[in-house]
Parts: structure tokens; C-alpha cells; sequence
């Protein structure tokens, strides 16, 4: 009976560990759509100056648009897409051009 340890002063030490779980923001493909009126050199020039496209890879790009429908103009978060592809049809309009530019979830 003399034991008088138990249960005083020997408080279990418990370590919670707890996961920081960082969530990455969704990707959108921005996609240009091919139609009648805009110029190639119209696209390779907002392929350039807004996706910073190279030369070589604007000009494939459109080329995809041309034959093809739609091309793929490059992959961001949200609010980063959404911008490019507003930047694009803001300058087609100014320009007098139809471009349509939409985002697809990558």
C-alpha cells in the first residue's frame, strides 16, 4: 500500500503533430479558338506580347488554331489565365478582331 506515485507528478507528455496541408490553386489552359476574320499575324503578335510565346512557338500555335480549332496558349492559376485571356480579347477588340479566348480546367 505505501507505493504513492501513482498518478501524481507523472504526467504523460503527448506531442500532437499536426499536417499543414497546402493546397496548390487549380490550373486553367487558356485555349484561343479559331475564326474567319482574325489575322495570323494578329495571334503570333498576342501569342508573343502576352503569353511571352517565342517566334517559333507562336507561329506553331496559330498554326494549331488554324487547322485545328483551338490551340493551347499555356497553362496557370485561375486569376493569372483569366487576365491573359482578358488581355488577348481586349486587344483583339481594340484591333476590331472576334478573338475568343477561353479557359478549360488543366
Amino acid at each position: 500500500m505505501g507505493n504513492s506515485d501513482t498518478n501524481t507528478g507523472n504526467k504523460a507528455k503527448v506531442q500532437v503533430k499536426t499536417k499543414e496541408h497546402v493546397a496548390t490553386p487549380s490550373l486553367f489552359k487558356v485555349l484561343m479558338h479559331n475564326d474567319d476574320y482574325t489575322t495570323m499575324e494578329f495571334v503570333v503578335e498576342v501569342l508573343q506580347q502576352v503569353f511571352h510565346k517565342s517566334p517559333t512557338d507562336a507561329e506553331k500555335i496559330m498554326l494549331t488554331i488554324h487547322f485545328q480549332g483551338v490551340g493551347h496558349c499555356g497553362t496557370f492559376p485561375y486569376a493569372i489565365a483569366e487576365t491573359k485571356a482578358d488581355q488577348a480579347r481586349l486587344r483583339a477588340r481594340k484591333a476590331g478582331f472576334p478573338l475568343r479566348c477561353t479557359l478549360e480546367e488543366a
